[in-house]
């Protein structure tokens, strides 16, 4: 005699391990696919591809605790491109968004595969760089800087050149800064940049009195 929960079971019970032509698995597989797809969007600038600032924020908290347990530096590194406003001002946003997706390709070919590579908003740039150190960090961040600059961008009949500014720091074991701290640590190197005529690359080996100006600067939100 046949026993019907038997019967509903084999009905509705996962298909053998293997069996790749199984129906339910291919569903499974397909939900999944859907999922991922759905976490990369939420994950990801709509207009260059890369890392968004969600994104940024839970990386970079994620690669400072990985400091504090291994003790290897995460190098933070920001970018920002000069005059941009100006080239949304006289030639639109169009243009603007073609030069965002530029610099946003530059970066991905310049980077490492461990690299995080975020947009932070505007015309502004945020990479993380885990194990590497302030020298390698403004090393890449200056190699990027003359990449940029001798890279002008298409755009219609347009033919732009474009130049940016960088700050650089670095969060090592023992460093009590938070997040919110270190990110603004980096923006102050960054306002210093702007602040030296743009176009260069700022540390914390830049005069103490500059950096305490430009940390100043940035907690009251001014940019250059």
């Amino acid at each position: 005699m046949n026993d019907p929960k038997s019967a509903v079971d084999l009905e509705t019970d996962p298909c053998p391990a293997g069996d790749d032509k199984c129906p339910n698995l291919s569903e499974v597989k397909r939900l999944t696919e859907e999922i991922k797809q759905l976490a990369a969007l939420v994950q990801t600038d709509e207009l260059t591809g890369l890392n968004n600032f969600r994104y940024f924020t839970q990386g970079l908290s994620l690669e400072m605790e990985r400091t504090r347990r291994s003790g290897q530096p995460t190098c933070l590194i920001m970018c920002d491109l000069d005059h941009f406003k100006e080239i949304n001002d006289l030639h639109g946003h169009e243009v603007g968004n073609v030069v965002l997706n530029h610099v946003a390709g530059l970066i991905e070919k310049t980077i490492r595969r461990l690299d995080i590579p975020c947009r932070y908003g505007g015309e502004e740039f945020a990479l993380i760089l885990p194990d590497t150190t302030l020298q390698q960090g403004a090393r890449f961040a200056n190699r990027l800087r003359l990449i940029i600059g001798n890279s002008p961008i298409k755009a219609g009949d347009l033919l732009l050149g474009i130049e940016a500014s960088f700050g650089v720091d670095v969060y090592s074991r023992g460093d009590q800064l938070t997040e919110k701290e270190f990110v603004e640590k980096v923006d102050a190197y960054l306002y210093m940049a702007k602040q030296k005529g743009r176009n260069r690359v700022c540390h914390k080996k830049f005069n103490k009195r500059e950096e305490a100006d430009a940390e100043a600067n940035v907690k009251i939100g001014k940019k250059a």
